[in-house]
């Protein structure tokens, strides 16, 4: 899994499921799991780390924060090159449960490095979840065109419709004009 996709994930923990927010990291189990399927060891204080980490990481894309409040996530860490035969690698040198959680700071600054912009909160205000935008032209908006994108589209066509004067019959236009005169 890349780093993009970790990294939404993590971002992507705290949905609102039938309008009411909910958090899948709260659970030690749920996120020891995560932890372990990235190579973590899910131990309390990883936990620990990856919830905080997540949730300032969810500020800083929201624009509540600069992204300054993460240097204390990333005090002491250190990438140190290696030869690995006849290749050279960058190693990531942190504590094994902080590992995971600088990991994630890591694949934001990645993003924000190769494509500024492009992650982004969905734009329907009643969803928390976040999105990369793949597309050429930068305008996608939801983080589901079917789910979010599609409610708002016609959550904004009924008020449109209703602006214009009333609901329709279905297949009508609208209320007629009186021709009784």
């Amino acid at each position: 899994m890349s780093g993009e996709e970790a990294l939404l994930e993590a971002l992507n923990s705290t949905p609102v499921v039938d309008g009411v927010p909910r958090d899948l990291w709260r659970d030690g189990p749920a996120l020891s799991q995560w932890a372990a399927r990235h190579g973590g060891g899910g131990g309390p204080a990883e936990r620990e780390w990856l919830r905080k980490t997540r949730d300032a990481l969810q500020t800083v894309v929201r624009g509540a924060s600069g992204p300054e409040i993460l240097a204390a996530f990333l005090a002491g860490v250190r990438k140190v090159p290696r030869w690995s035969g006849d290749r050279l690698d960058w190693v990531l040198e942190v504590e094994a449960e902080r590992r995971l959680a600088v990991e994630l700071i890591l694949a934001w600054a990645r993003i924000q490095e190769e494509s500024p912009g492009r992650l982004r909160p969905c734009a329907n205000s009643d969803c928390r979840l976040f999105l990369v935008d793949h597309s050429r032209a930068n305008t996608a908006r939801w983080c589901s065109m079917r789910t979010c994108g599609n409610r708002l589209k016609a959550r904004r066509h009924h008020e449109r419709r209703r602006r214009a004067g009333g609901a329709a019959a279905p297949g009508g236009t609208g209320a007629r004009p009186d021709r009784s005169s």
